[in-house]
């Protein structure tokens, strides 16, 4: 009988790729979406900060006692692998760069570490035939990072930027395609530095991808303004790039910024988003709220900042130390209550200015296209152009995976639309 396989996946939309591509390499192993059902679980872990380090730790310390084999591989190798290896919590450790073996990992009798080799700057040659259950995919377009933002520790995990080959990324754009998906979300460490190594830009692959057929929409995952460039704010007005636009700012005043050791400035930040913002996109940005020296002063500036921003999403999170980073060390700490207000202030904000934007758009009568990605018992949930959620009550079941309409209704938190 075939052993039973469950994926545990931490972490990014690069991670989720990732797993989809150890979910294909599996030939004499099942695929199962439950872990109680499992005989062997594969934990594909995030290290981006310790909390998300200490998580994927106690789902293996957990694991224990369940009497499954498990497996632990992903970023969480370079920094805690071989801990979890020595105290016999885990049977197997593969890095990023082994994953396409997994299949004959998984049959070893014997435990096994294979750590990542940084300097050999793998790239994947998998092409993943489906994305289970869902209406969009994820592609991978590149891998690792040439920054060096002093709070992060992703460069020293995922190694060096490079480029997928653009022939790939078509050949794997059309396979899903060709099986029903119809938005592809480009995603990667640092996703906008995509063809810096091979003489493209991540404008060239978006247009290269958007002749193939049936694709509808095509969303990207993040972007940092400086690899916002001329050809790119060129596509802005084609049909088939989400009205959305991920761009990582991490924070809007220029003293932090440095500190952190950001390429971008307010000013020019500011100057970009207003442009973008003017074509009719809404826009997204990460924020680190409470990074070490966030005074009270730098806070308030920063936060009138984002005020003057034309922000529709905003992913925040509080600062949390990373071992061996710069940030680490850097002081005065910012207390944690005082931090917790700063998010909370910011998503209010943000969410207020995402209703004024959803408002405007009603009231100009503009039609909204919606990816429906789940339902059931006659109400839907999707996505619309903007990256707005859109909720859909209905008495009869939908059978199109998208829908179009200007008949809808504009709650606090999402979109409504009865049919």
């Amino acid at each position: 009988m075939r052993q039973k396989v469950f994926f545990k996946t931490f972490g990014c939309r690069t991670n989720l790729f990732d797993t989809q591509v150890m979910r294909e390499n599996l030939k004499h192993f099942d695929c199962v979406d439950s872990e109680e059902n499992a005989d062997i679980i594969v934990v594909n872990s995030c290290t981006v900060t310790n909390g998300a380090e200490s998580g994927a730790r106690s789902y293996v310390n957990r694991l224990q006692k369940s009497g499954k084999k498990v497996y632990f591989t992903g970023c969480g190798v370079k920094t805690q692998g071989q801990s979890l290896f020595q105290k016999d919590l885990v049977f197997g450790v593969f890095g990023h760069s082994q994953k396409e073996k997994i299949d004959d990992f998984l049959r070893f009798d014997k435990t096994f570490f294979y750590d990542d080799d940084l300097k050999a700057l793998h790239l994947d040659k998998t092409i993943v035939t489906e994305f289970v259950g869902k209406s969009r995919a994820f592609i991978k377009v590149q891998e690792g990072c040439d920054f060096a933002c002093n709070y992060c520790i992703i460069p020293s995990v995922r190694g060096k930027a490079r480029s997928m080959e653009e022939a790939k990324i078509l050949e794997q754009v059309r396979v899903l395609a060709g099986g029903g998906i119809s938005e592809i979300v480009l995603t990667g460490t640092n996703v906008g530095s995509y063809g810096s190594d091979k003489g493209s830009n991540i404008a060239t692959l978006i247009k290269a991808i958007a002749r193939i057929d049936g694709i509808r929409r095509i969303r990207v995952g993040s972007l940092e303004p400086s690899q916002i460039g001329e050809e790119f704010l060129e596509i802005l007005d084609s049909d088939f790039l989400e009205k959305h636009l991920h761009i990582a700012l991490q924070y809007t005043e220029d003293s932090m910024l440095e500190r952190m050791n950001r390429r971008n400035r307010f000013e020019q930040d500011y100057e970009l988003l207003s442009y973008i913002a003017q074509k009719g996109f809404a826009l997204g940005t990460d924020f680190i709220v409470g990074h070490p020296g966030e005074s009270e002063a730098v806070w308030q500036q920063a936060f009138s900042n984002i005020k003057a921003l034309p922000l529709t999403h905003v992913h925040p999170f509080i600062y949390s130390i990373r071992d061996n980073t710069p940030s680490a060390s850097m002081k005065p700490v910012v207390n944690g209550a005082v931090a917790k207000e700063r998010l909370h202030l910011l998503n209010a904000l943000v969410k207020s200015k995402n209703l004024d934007f959803r408002k405007r758009l009603k009231a100009q009568g503009k039609a909204l296209s919606v990816l429906i990605e789940s339902g059931d018992n006659g109400v839907y949930t999707g996505l619309d152009e903007y990256f707005n959620k859109i909720r859909i009550h209905t008495q009869h079941p939908i059978t199109s995976k998208w829908l179009q309409t200007t008949d809808y209704e504009v709650l606090d938190e999402v979109n409504c639309i009865e049919i």
